[in-house]
């Protein structure tokens, strides 16, 4: 299992270098995390000891038992997360890509003073105005320059799913004028863009991610 994971995150490492190079950007400017949501802590490990580091969970509850199991590897939350499981969440996460409000950026950044931890924040953002994904509205981001938390150090979101490449790159690009926009209003530096999946990684990657959330391309298809 290792050496497949191994192959194929070289196989993905060496696409998203392309997309770079193409778009006339840094091929070592972005990281994989790779998403083990779904998969049990023998996937886990084994991605870890392919050399993905950067693990990636969907619910706080389902992670805490791979946290534990492999305290090496810098877990990054990209689901949802709600209020009151903000204090878990930090025990567990070093990043956290979901923070869709004010009040949970909030929550989070005093949770961590309190627990003397430091998180780094990621505002999602629904650009593509789906109304079953969470995020602010692009129109509202400038609203959340003066209280930016300096915790946060970027944006995350995610392309429809049906988009084309267009599409996709159209997305990714509005996130990071974003992205600009905010950290110059804030005055607080955003160096990170979580953006892209398996499906549309490289469009993510020409468009300037510094974070793709890798699972399917590494794992295959999820358990049931």
């Amino acid at each position: 299992m290792i050496d497949q994971i191994r192959e194929r995150a070289e196989e993905m490492r060496a696409r998203l270098r392309a997309a770079a190079e193409r778009a006339g950007r840094d091929p070592d400017g972005f990281q994989i995390v790779a998403v083990t949501k779904g998969f049990g802590i023998d996937v886990a490990r084994a991605a870890l000891d392919a050399g993905l580091t950067r693990l990636g969970e969907n619910r706080v509850q389902e992670a805490l038992p791979k946290v534990a199991a492999l305290p090496d590897a810098e877990w990054h939350l990209v689901g949802r997360l709600q209020r009151n499981k903000a204090r878990k969440a930090l025990s567990a996460f070093a990043v956290v890509h979901s923070v869709d409000s004010i009040e949970l950026m909030r929550r989070l950044a005093d949770e961590a003073m309190r627990a003397g931890l430091a998180p780094r924040l990621l505002l999602e953002v629904n650009v593509s105005g789906e109304l079953t994904k969470a995020g602010f509205a692009p129109e509202r981001l400038e609203e959340v320059a003066p209280a930016l938390s300096d915790r946060v150090v970027g944006l995350m979101t995610m392309a429809r799913h049906q988009a084309d490449e267009a599409e996709q790159r159209r997305t990714f690009a509005t996130l990071r004028v974003l992205r600009d926009r905010l950290q110059e209003s804030s005055g607080i530096a955003l160096p990170e863009l979580s953006m892209g999946m398996s499906r549309d990684a490289e469009a993510a990657v020409a468009e300037g991610a510094t974070l793709v959330r890798i699972g399917t391309a590494l794992f295959g298809p999820r358990p049931g």
